[in-house]
Formats: C-alpha cells, structure tokens, sequence
C-alpha cells in the first residue's frame, strides 16, 4: 500500500473504476469481537475523561455513535477532546497482534480482483496508524493503493456516512464518476449512503449477525468471497485466475 500522503493530496483522475473496502469487520470478521474491544476503551474513556457513571458513558458513547457515525465527533464536538489523545487510549490500544491474523482466503479474493480493470483503495472511519496496522497484520497492504481515512487532526471531522467523507474517497483516489466505483462496508448506513449517491455497493452482514428488515443496498452478502457474484466485471476471467 502506497504512503497515506498520495490519499491525502489526491491522484490525478483514475481511467479506470476503484473498488473501495471498509477495514474493521470487514476484512477480518466481527466474530473476532474487535469492536466488542473497541467499543469496552471507548466507554472507559468517556467515564475517565467525561467523569461519568460507566452507565452514562456506555449510553452517551451510543448516542454520539448513532448521531455521527463515530464517538470521537460527539466528544470533539461537545467536550473538546484531543482526538489523538483518544485514538492513542482506544485504537492504539487494541491488542491487535494476538487478534488479528493474515487469511489466506482474503489474499487469494484479492489476487483474483483484475486489476486492469479496477483499482483497490480502503475508506476507513479509523484513523490511519489503525488502518495500517490492520492491514499489515493482515499482510493485505500490497493489494491496495491507497487509504482514506477519518483525519483526527482536521479542525472538522469527516467520515461515514457522511456524503463529504465520499466525495473526499473520490477525490482521492482519483475517480470522478459515481458509477465507477465499488464499495463493500459492514455498516447499514455506510452501504445505503453509497446506493444514494450512486456507488455500486455491496453490504456485509456476517453470518450470526441480524439482516436488517429493509436492504442497505442492491448486494447484501455474508462473506466477502460473494462479490464475485455481485461483481463478476471486476474479477479475472477462472483461466486467468491466480493459482
């Protein structure tokens, strides 16, 4: 994966599609309960650093959640927290090492994706030393040209399912068109935000995990080896097909 430094200046305008992956829960599966982790650092820092009863912080870190699609936004917003200084005490802190291993399955999805025909980028709500932690501990970083990330350092904060967070993943990873780009996210919101601006979208609701009464958008899967049906187009023809 090129330098997060590309993802931030842009590239020129891409002639071909980009393929964009979300990274937690989706390139490694929620039964690995990261987010479970996650989210037990996220509630003890609201109750250390917001001087809260765990109950109160356990239900204000949903309310931010569900109202900004990231805890982080509602503590800038309300609290003026450090962002780092957060991301330091919760995704610098996951025990990542002892979770997280390289699949095989995965890199073998990813060697069969055409890439004369597309091009791979992540778009992470995460900041970027956990997107590049994640995928080296997957040992995916080769397959993807770049990343875009929620930037804890901005003054404003912009992230999924925000449709700014979209327009800033185009821009880049160098795609102008809507219909030239492909997006596979775990998260509801996330997937129906991308159908209504015009992405090709695949959502991932992991065996286990309850399908929502109403489909995010035109592709729900249960494993991530089901985009090859959702979208043959972008796959090697099975004779060209990596061994």
């Amino acid at each position: 994966m090129e330098s997060e430094t590309k993802a931030v200046n842009g590239t020129s305008p891409s002639p071909k599609p980009v393929f964009f992956f979300d990274i937690d829960n989706c390139l490694y599966p929620k039964s690995a309960r990261v987010h479970d982790l996650m989210a037990d650092l996220i509630d003890k820092y609201f109750a250390t650093h917001l001087s809260l009863p765990y109950e109160d912080a356990v239900r204000l870190h949903r309310e931010y959640y569900q109202n900004y699609g990231l805890a982080i936004e509602g503590l800038v917003r309300h609290h003026q927290i450090d962002p780092l200084e957060y991301n330091a005490k919760v995704d610098d802190a996951l025990p990542l090492d002892d979770i997280i291993k390289p699949r095989e399955d995965l890199k073998q999805l990813l060697r069969d994706i055409d890439t004369s025909k597309v091009r791979l980028w992540l778009f992470t709500n995460a900041y970027v030393n956990h997107a590049k932690r994640v995928v080296k501990l997957l040992e995916v970083e080769e397959f993807f040209e770049g990343v875009t990330y929620c930037d804890y350092a901005a003054p404003r904060l912009l992230c999924k399912p925000h449709e700014g967070a979209y327009e800033k993943a185009m821009r880049e990873a160098g795609v102008e068109r809507s219909e030239d780009c492909y997006f596979v996210d775990d998260s509801y919101q996330n997937c129906k935000k991308a159908q209504e601006i015009g992405w090709n979208v695949a959502h991932l609701v992991e065996e286990g995990v309850k399908s929502p009464r109403t489909p995010a958008c035109k592709f729900q899967i249960s494993h991530l080896d089901e985009l090859r049906t959702c979208f043959p187009e972008v796959f090697k023809k099975p004779e060209t097909s990596s061994e």
